[in-house]
């Protein structure tokens, strides 16, 4: 059964509690989604790209009334149950209610070829592309050694007020894509297809005419009234969210409405992705600028040298040792040693998802479409 908390917490300093809010807030830091190579003429420039945006700061999940989460299932309406995932197919509405049903296999076929490079083929101007098409903006970073090159890129293209126009290929789909340099740094906008932009005809807008000369001028003095030189970032703040998790934080002080689970069921051992670490992203463009080095190899000696002097500092690492040797075997209820888990190969840890989905459909691994990158790492060692 679940308990309500009643006890109040104790107070915290400013500085912690601003600390906790931000783990809290942002605790899957910026990840490379991408790396490959920018293309055009002779030009070659690896890069890594990174999403320039985070997610909401504040995340809403369903729970019962005891406080347990919620999961959402498909329900079939004409058997009356719950489906399991293996039951599921995906079907093309081309009728109502009449559906042709899409295979994994057929999707898989009909795929566009994976690649690891934008060919820039078209340079526009960048008052060329209505602002209406950005759909999502990514930062892009050198990879080792490519520094120089990168900075000419970037500057030359900034100095002629161009952006290049291609297709990419990024976790099994392809998507247009417009590179924008912009202070010395070059930004990957993902693009709408021109399919799904409306035009103003599509939503019945009202037929133009002239107005009254002096409505306009009385509209163009109110308009001057309110101008600023530039616009603030204290105008761009989420006011509600801040005041949702004000409120959170002010229940949690006095203990309302907080309730928890005594047992929580143990999670399957999944072991996360690379990139969930805190980054502080214009860092990370700063450190691959100056030092042309990846920023995710730099991450996973930052990881290595951790878990090392974890190790180190351990109070019982030389008991354990000293234990091991002399016994021959872990110790256990029983007196027998656990059953050895199966170690990924580092190799397979290093790949992207798309290089290990590759790798998985040529092993022909079933349900490879629906499995995170930790599932096929873990499937590709046990197929191998």
């Amino acid at each position: 059964m679940p308990s309500q908390r009643s006890s109040k917490r104790k107070p915290k300093d400013e500085a912690s509690e601003n600390e906790e809010k931000k783990k809290r807030f942002h605790a899957s830091g910026p990840r490379p989604m991408w790396s490959g190579t920018i293309t055009f003429g002779l030009v070659s420039l690896p890069v890594n790209l990174y999403p320039a945006n985070r997610a909401k700061p504040v995340s809403m999940r369903m729970v019962d009334r005891d406080g347990t989460p919620l999961a959402r299932r498909y329900f079939c309406e004409k058997e009356g149950r719950t489906l399991d995932h293996d039951e599921l197919i995906r079907g093309y509405e081309v009728e109502k209610d009449e559906f042709v049903v899409v295979e994994d296999r057929e999707l898989e076929s009909l795929a566009p070829e994976k690649s690891q490079e934008i060919d820039l083929k078209r340079f526009v101007g960048l008052d060329e592309i209505d602002p209406m098409y950005f759909e999502r903006a990514y930062f892009m970073t050198p990879d080792k050694g490519v520094t120089k090159a990168y900075r000419l890129l970037a500057s030359s293209m900034e100095a002629s007020e161009r952006a290049g126009v291609a297709t990419f290929v990024m976790r099994g789909k392809e998507y247009l894509v417009a590179i924008i340099a912009d202070k010395g740094i070059l930004r990957a906008e993902t693009l709408r297809f021109a399919d799904e932009i409306r035009s103003p005809a599509d939503i019945d807008l009202p037929e133009e005419h002239a107005p009254e000369k002096r409505r306009v001028k009385a509209m163009e003095k109110a308009i001057a009234a309110l101008s600023h030189e530039m616009l603030e970032r204290e105008a761009l703040q989420d006011l509600q969210s801040q005041r949702i998790v004000e409120r959170a934080e002010e229940k949690l002080a006095k203990g309302e409405d907080v309730v928890a689970l005594e047992e929580v069921s143990s999670e399957p051992d999944v072991e996360p992705e690379q990139g969930g670490e805190v980054i502080d992203l214009m860092q990370v463009l700063k450190q691959s600028l100056t030092e042309g080095r990846p920023p995710e190899q730099e991450s996973r000696n930052v990881k290595a040298s951790r878990k090392s002097a974890d190790k180190r500092d351990s109070p019982d690492t030389d008991s354990k040792a000293k234990a091991k040797r002399s016994t021959g075997k872990k110790a256990s209820g029983d007196g027998k040693a656990p059953p050895r888990r199966k170690r990924r190969p580092a190799e397979l840890e290093r790949l992207s998802r798309d290089e290990l989905y590759e790798r998985a459909q040529k092993l022909d691994v079933p349900g490879r479409s629906r499995m995170s990158k930790a599932e096929l790492v873990e499937a590709i060692a046990n197929a191998g």
